[in-house]
């Protein structure tokens, strides 16, 4: 509910505080008086794009602070969570226009933009008028109207969630096509890839491997030759059977020598020992050494082959055998890729049929509302003296969404035999007027948290017709709060709370003031309504009159 407005130096409006109260809110003035300026201001404050010489003359800035109360429940909470600002019983929107026309905001004394301002608008106040372009005349709103008027939020759930479903199916199905095609396009290459790197079956480290046993073999048979020749030397046949043939003549001889061939004895005894391992050492290479010149061909050309292959995919070779397992996986993929496509495109016309199941339960739902509004805005014509007037609430198909495949257009007749059309086209002023009542009285309840304001709803109507408004407004503000601008005494007689807005001249600048009317200034202000500038005793007893009826 829209508890405050505080304006100040907006237009003629210098400084301006205003106190709304719950149920019905009625502001009269002669026209000019500044009436629409408020409603200006109220809008500039919520962040709806309107004119831009908004600061009054002589002024460096305006301002406009507009305080709302909010249930526990309010939309405008969510909207406040999700841009990250304060949230609490009381909502402080306040909004400044510079003279150079720079605009700047805050909700609950935190800067926010102007698009957050309209969003949070949007759960605040609803305007209906002759000029209503955001509300019921604005036929791309219409379906969502209707499924508010329906309490279609568990069809709607519904058909989003298949929504959501039937995109992710296609989506799937796109990517694997997608996949398939790729692959599909390099079938020959990978088949060969494939059969070639199964042939060659590369081991992760095989190169390395391969590598150090042929640098051996090209080591061994480069030193072999050089070191039989050593074996040679030092074995029976070479240095060693000397020494032994030495060691043995010694050994004969040293009986007669008085022990002076002890010493070389003995010590050609070791040299001899030392020989022989030695001897045996460089056999055991020798015999390590030992290779087959096959095995270092097929060595090399094992080495050569992988080598070759790793470069073909510009790969290193280690890397051969990772490149098999996936080729071979695409491979795979390829051979299953028609049966997974199957799979997909039956998940994607299950999907699709769900959506279009609960789309059309949406789609009956709604025609079946659209059925109960219609009749339901029509009994409502008739008081408002339209009885003739028809009320149709049409359908055309539209492309699948989220919301079904329904375009929504409330269209008129305001005659029998008239061809019927827009709202906003077919009727006139005060017809639209009358409709637009008649549209939302049938509406009510289904946002009972908005501030409802009216702008001049009853313009072109009188009399009785006039009465028949101002007691569907009363209605309609019943538990909840409406504001109305009228030229209408009927419709001012109902209101809860009277507010009179008028121009004066100081220092020969026209200032506009709003005044809350007490029981006898309200008297007043009906009878000249009913009367004109001269009041007279019987304008006001009319007045009385009208007042006493609407109790």
């Amino acid at each position: 509910m829209l508890r405050g407005l505080d304006i100040r130096d907006l237009l003629i409006i210098d400084r301006l505080e205003l106190d709304f109260q719950p149920g019905l809110n009625v502001l009269t003035g002669e026209t000019g008086a500044g009436k629409s300026i408020l409603l200006d201001s109220l809008g500039f404050v919520l962040g709806w794009r309107g004119r831009a010489d908004l600061v009054r003359s002589g002024a460096a800035q305006g301002e406009v602070t507009a305080i709302f109360d909010l249930s526990p429940a309010h939309a405008a909470r969510a909207v406040l969570e999700e841009a990250g600002l304060p949230a609490g019983d009381e909502l402080i929107l306040r909004r400044v226009n510079t003279a150079d026309g720079r605009k700047t905001a805050w909700i609950n004394d935190r800067r926010a933009s102007g698009e957050v301002l309209r969003r949070l608008s949007e759960t605040l106040v609803e305007l209906h008028g002759q000029h209503d372009d955001r509300g019921l005349l604005n036929a791309a709103g219409h379906r969502a109207i209707l499924d508010r008027f329906a309490d279609h939020d568990p069809l709607r759930r519904a058909t989003r969630e298949e929504w959501r479903n039937r995109n992710a199916a296609a989506k799937a199905l796109d990517v694997a096509r997608a996949a398939l095609a790729e692959v599909a396009a390099e079938e020959d290459f990978l088949r060969h890839a494939v059969a070639e790197l199964d042939k060659l079956a590369p081991e992760p480290g095989e190169d390395a491997r391969l590598d150090t046993h042929r640098r051996r073999m090209q080591a061994a048979e480069k030193v072999r030759a050089d070191i039989a020749r050593a074996e040679a030397i030092l074995g029976l046949d070479g240095a060693e059977g000397a020494m032994g043939d030495a060691l043995c003549w010694l050994e004969g001889a040293a009986e007669g020598t008085e022990g002076r061939l002890d010493a070389p004895i003995a010590a050609l005894s070791r040299a001899l020992t030392e020989l022989g391992e030695a001897s045996d050492g460089v056999s055991r290479c020798l015999q390590d050494l030992e290779f087959d010149p096959l095995d270092l061909e097929a060595t090399e050309e094992r080495l050569f082959t992988l080598r070759g292959i790793a470069r073909k995919h510009d790969v290193p070779a280690d890397a051969l055998a990772d490149l098999s397992d996936t080729l071979s996986q695409r491979l795979a993929d390829l051979d299953s890729g028609t049966e997974r496509i199957a799979d997909l495109e039956r998940a994607f016309s299950g999907a699709k049929a769900r959506y279009e199941a609960a789309a059309l339960a949406l789609a009956q739902s709604r025609r079946a509302a659209a059925q109960r509004l219609d009749r339901a805005v029509e009994s409502e014509l008739a008081p408002l003296r339209m009885d003739r007037a028809r009320f149709e609430t049409r359908f055309t198909e539209a492309d699948p969404g989220p919301e079904g495949r329904d375009e929504v257009s409330f269209t008129v007749a305001t005659n029998p035999g008239a061809p019927a059309g827009p709202l906003a086209k077919i009727a006139s002023g005060g017809e639209l007027s009358r409709f637009l009542l008649a549209l939302k009285v049938c509406l009510t309840g289904t946002d009972p948290e908005l501030t409802m304001i009216f702008d001049e709803i009853d313009r072109g109507v009188g009399g009785a017709t006039a009465d028949a408004v101002g007691r569907r407004l009363a209605d309609l503000a019943s538990g909840g709060q409406v504001l109305v601008v009228t030229h209408s005494p009927q419709v001012a007689a109902r209101g809860a709370h009277h507010w009179q807005v008028s121009k004066r001249v100081e220092n020969d600048v026209t200032l506009s003031t709003v005044t809350a009317l007490s029981p006898e200034a309200r008297v007043d202000e009906l009878a000249r309504m009913l009367s004109g500038d001269a009041i007279t005793a019987e304008a006001r007893a009319a007045a009385r009159r009208l007042i006493g009826d609407a109790a």
